[in-house]
């Protein structure tokens, strides 16, 4: 037998490896569900993977395996954090280091996934027999030869209830860890599994209840179900039929949010009144936003765009975040060439701008606050609202521990923070009347935020955001894809303005109804789009969605199921 014959597969290094490269894979596999590629199948059966890989281990070792796989998703889906176009002493260190340190970060998430799961499948402990979550039976033996992983003898070794318990645990516990990450040092809610579903529409329906997490919850839960599935039909090849109560559940689930999903899309009354809507792509690079002695050529170019699109009749003209150069109120020309725009031509219009106001806790170095804010400007040249950003970028808005750390400072593109706003702001246009509310940059991201800023009587959403940090990269669909959820969980109408893409808008289903393209065909180029946006009908009722008027009650049941489970498990 010649060497190649003689390593075992089964040897403690080489399974360890294969162990590393399974949970590599399932991480590529979690990355590429996300756009792009957006292979939103792959979600169904990376979670499976990526437990699979680890089964049979405990302690460190299966967090390690749950780490490296986590570390693949993120460095993967993240890619785009490399294209921040900014140097430290001509060395790209400042994106490198926080690409790699935001995904090791996150990476602990799906770590800690997969180490209280396997934890959960211990046999040796007198926990598990007191709590009767597993029976002890003859371990199964594949072909009579190779003994299974340890883990998977104890998937095996439960009943159905059992199983079932623990897979509606693992989508809990996936859940619970979702809810922690966007909330945890200010939260960063990107990519939540359900998000790669976006295009799968009458299932993502269900989002009007359990929001996005409901159906982070129902993809882990099949995955598990199906990584049972799969250890049944293996394991006991002359009875294939059993693998079949394994999914049972969860197909019905599936079944049922689907059923619920087609109902809503086929009663929705078309729409009484709309309101035609303008908006700009102006597509300013980010290096230039940073060059202040070109401010005044590309407010020029944005102006230049808008009496373009202006041509066209519209209600309400749109600007993105970062289009203004200057502080929009007290900058004399900026003030100047914006009312005569909208005097010119009796036009609203929501712009995003720096602003700043007196220090509440003036200090020598510091007598000014500034925020990251969005305007309302009426047909008549006038400021009739203000929001000002709530949640901020840390690192990009403002900078942890500057005070304590002051060194922070050298690694990011920015010398000093913003303060954020601490409430909703409503946008009421009077003619026509309208009532709509903004966010700014990645909030359309935060369910909790969306969700505060919609009344009853609130027409649709607007977020302005500038992703042209991140050059042409996936992240504008990613950003894009997570949006998505807000409009379904509110029941309105999503507007996105961009500076680069992905501008368009998401009806109150979810549904991309449009997308500017430039002439490339790319979401990234200058241009403008025109839409007519359906409005709510007045005197009319307009119950919120459970969501709305709920939150994340499903997203805190499953961290205290979670913690339930972990406790008995304890």
């Amino acid at each position: 037998m010649g060497k190649l014959g003689q390593v075992s597969f089964f040897r403690p290094n080489s399974w360890l490896r294969s162990r590393c490269l399974l949970a590599v894979l399932a991480g590529l596999l979690l990355a590429a569900s996300f756009p792009k590629p957006g292979l939103a199948g792959l979600a169904w059966v990376a979670p499976a993977l990526l437990l699979g890989a680890a089964l049979g281990k405990r302690g460190w070792e299966s967090f390690r395996i749950g780490y490296l796989g986590g570390l693949a998703y993120y460095l993967a889906s993240l890619y785009w954090l490399l294209l921040i176009p900014y140097r430290w002493h001509s060395i790209p260190l400042g994106p490198a280091l926080g690409w790699v340190s935001l995904s090791a970060y996150v990476a602990l998430y799906p770590a800690a996934w997969v180490w209280l799961l396997t934890m959960s499948l211990s046999r040796n402990t007198n926990t598990s027999a007191r709590f009767g979550f597993l029976r002890k039976r003859p371990e199964p033996r594949l072909a009579g030869t190779l003994p299974w992983p340890g883990g998977a003898v104890n998937v095996l070794a439960c009943s159905w209830g059992r199983r079932t318990l623990w897979a509606i645990g693992g989508a809990a516990l996936w859940v619970a860890l979702e809810m922690i990450r966007a909330r945890l040092f200010t939260g960063f809610p990107w990519n939540p599994l359900g998000a790669s579903q976006y295009q799968l529409i009458p299932l993502i329906q269900v989002a009007s209840i359990a929001g996005v997490y409901g159906v982070s919850f129902l993809v882990v839960w099949t995955s598990l179900s199906l990584l049972s599935a799969g250890l049944m039909v293996v394991s006991r090849p002359t009875s294939r039929s059993t693998w079949a109560g394994e999914i049972l559940l969860p197909a019905a689930a599936i079944a049922a949010a689907l059923h619920f999903g087609f109902r809503q899309l086929a009663f929705e009354p078309p729409p009484l009144r709309s309101l035609k809507v303008t908006l700009i792509q102006p597509s300013i690079p980010q290096t230039l936003i940073w060059d202040s002695s070109r401010d005044w050529e590309r407010f020029q170019e944005v102006l230049q765009l808008s009496r373009l699109a202006l041509t066209n009749r519209t209600d309400l003209l749109i600007w993105p975040e970062s289009a203004i150069p200057n502080l929009a109120q007290w900058d004399a020309d900026i003030y100047t060439a914006l009312t005569n725009l909208v005097r010119q031509h009796h036009v609203w219009l929501i712009i995003g701008s720096d602003d700043a106001a007196p220090s509440t806790r003036p200090s020598r170095d510091n007598e000014l606050e500034f925020y990251n804010a969005s305007f309302l400007l009426s047909p008549e040249g006038e400021f009739v609202a203000r929001y000002i950003k709530r949640n901020l970028v840390i690192f990009g808005e403002y900078i942890p521990l500057a005070r304590w750390l002051p060194f922070l400072k050298w690694f990011t593109p920015i010398g000093s923070g913003f303060t954020p706003g601490d409430r909703a702001v409503p946008f009421a246009l009077t003619t026509p009347k309208v009532k709509t509310s903004t966010l700014i940059c990645f909030e359309d991201t935060f369910p909790g935020l969306a969700r505060t800023a919609v009344d009853e009587d609130t027409d649709f959403l607007v977020n302005l955001t500038n992703n042209g940090w991140f050059g042409e990269s996936a992240a504008q669909w990613q950003h894009a894809a997570t949006a998505v959820f807000r409009a379904i969980e509110n029941h309105r109408p999503l507007i996105r303005c961009s500076n680069n893409g992905l501008t368009g808008w998401v009806d109150a289903h979810g549904r991309l109804r449009q997308v500017f393209y430039d002439a490339r065909g790319t979401i990234y180029g200058p241009g403008f789009l025109i839409a007519d946006i359906p409005l709510l009908t007045p005197d009319q009722p307009h119950p919120p969605t459970p969501y709305r008027q709920y939150g994340d009650r499903f997203g805190w049941a499953c961290l205290a199921l979670a913690g339930l489970l972990l406790a008995a498990r304890l």
